[in-house]
């Protein structure tokens, strides 16, 4: 169906579903989502694509400064893999982060519930910076049995919190440029970690609150010296705080900080899909193109797929080099005698996954499990 025909919200919901049917289809089939019944990650942020002209419908000026379409996404990370998008959002340009961010998890997590087996034990966490911290999303992420780790704003509360860490309560961590000691067995770092027990959204009732660990972390804030190259008399320091409702027992301190880091991999995300389909948005119209948002989010999916058959280095490269590696393949094709055969550059490195690409695809198809 041509683009122009998607001129209602409910077409675009239709496609929605269908995305989701194919990413279970994907996980089925391949081994796109293997691992999805034990631990999963949850990753939500949004972009703004940049458009031109004034024919575009919803564009407008958003945080980044430039005109354009902002575009939510979440992921699912399953063992460290490379991550699958689970659920997306066409918006205005000016439309704050959190808005409609809460129904988008509550799909991502209906989605993960359809994905995973009855019998599914691992924990899943929800990740997002400070613009989508909010209580209508750590509510629709509790709902659905999912901890949460948002990133925090430096308000009065945060910083009184993370005054009342004691001097020795800090721990130094593996981060840019540190140093494992092998005498000591620690890392020589100047970046540090810590927690306090904290308790969100105080202004709300009694059972709307949420209680969970406040952890920050800690770098030496490297300012310029002063004009005369004397240095400070005191260590000055930037503080990056978060709040997780993850038991202690099931992540410390240390651990919580860097899985909470991790949530960086969704800009990888966002990076792939501005360097392919979502180099432009082709329509005037706003459903249009939020139709399309979706088709380039099932076509993430299906590269994504295609690289974890092909194995090897293929399964976290991205969607570029799947691109260049497994799909614009340097081949010919001849006819004869009603074959039809697809001749190879000889010494391609690529053969073994393009090859474990092509039986998994045109081959007999796989028995299922008993």
């Amino acid at each position: 169906m041509p683009l122009r025909r998607w001129d209602r919200f409910g077409h675009v919901r239709q496609l929605d579903a269908v995305a989701c049917r194919v990413l279970a289809g994907l996980a089925s089939a391949t081994p796109v989502l293997d691992g999805i019944d034990g631990d999963v990650l949850i990753d939500v942020d949004d972009t703004i694509i940049e458009v031109h002209g004034y024919a575009k419908q919803g564009a407008g000026f958003g945080y980044s400064g430039v005109r354009g379409i902002n575009a939510l996404i979440s992921t699912i990370t399953v063992n460290d893999r490379a991550p699958v998008i689970a659920a997306s959002r066409l918006r205005k340009g000016s439309t704050g982060s959190p808005k409609g961010a809460s129904r988008l998890v509550a799909d991502t997590l209906a989605t993960l519930r359809r994905l995973r087996g009855k019998g599914a034990g691992g924990r899943v966490l929800l990740r997002a910076d400070s613009a989508f911290y909010a209580q209508s999303v750590v509510h629709a992420a509790q709902r659905a049995g999912a901890q949460v780790s948002i990133t925090l704003r430096q308000d009065k509360r945060v910083k009184a919190a993370i005054a009342g860490i004691s001097g020795d309560g800090w721990t130094p961590i593996q981060y840019t440029d540190a140093i494992f000691d092998e005498q000591a067995q620690a890392w020589i770092s100047r970046a540090e970690v810590a927690e306090i027990g904290f308790t969100a959204f105080t202004s709300r009732r009694k059972d709307q609150r949420v209680t969970g660990r406040l952890v920050v972390r800690r770098i030496p804030d490297l300012s310029p010296k002063k004009p005369d190259g004397q240095a400070g008399l005191f260590d000055v320091w930037r503080f990056h705080a978060f709040f997780t409702t993850t038991p202690v027992e099931v992540a410390d301190t240390v651990t919580a900080d860097k899985t909470h880091r991790h949530h960086a991999i969704i800009e990888s995300v966002h990076a792939d899909l501005k360097h392919s389909a979502l180099a432009h948005l082709p329509s005037g119209k706003f459903t249009a193109n939020a139709a399309w948002l979706v088709l380039a989010c099932v076509a993430f999916n299906l590269t994504r797929a295609a690289a974890t058959i092909g194995g090897g280095t293929l399964t976290k490269a991205t969607t570029a080099t799947v691109r260049r590696t497994l799909i614009n393949v340097p081949a010919r094709t001849a006819t004869s005698a009603r074959r039809i055969t697809l001749h190879l550059p000889t010494n391609w490195p690529w053969q073994p996954s393009w090859d474990r690409l092509f039986a998994r695809i045109c081959g007999p198809p796989v028995a299922p499990a008993i």
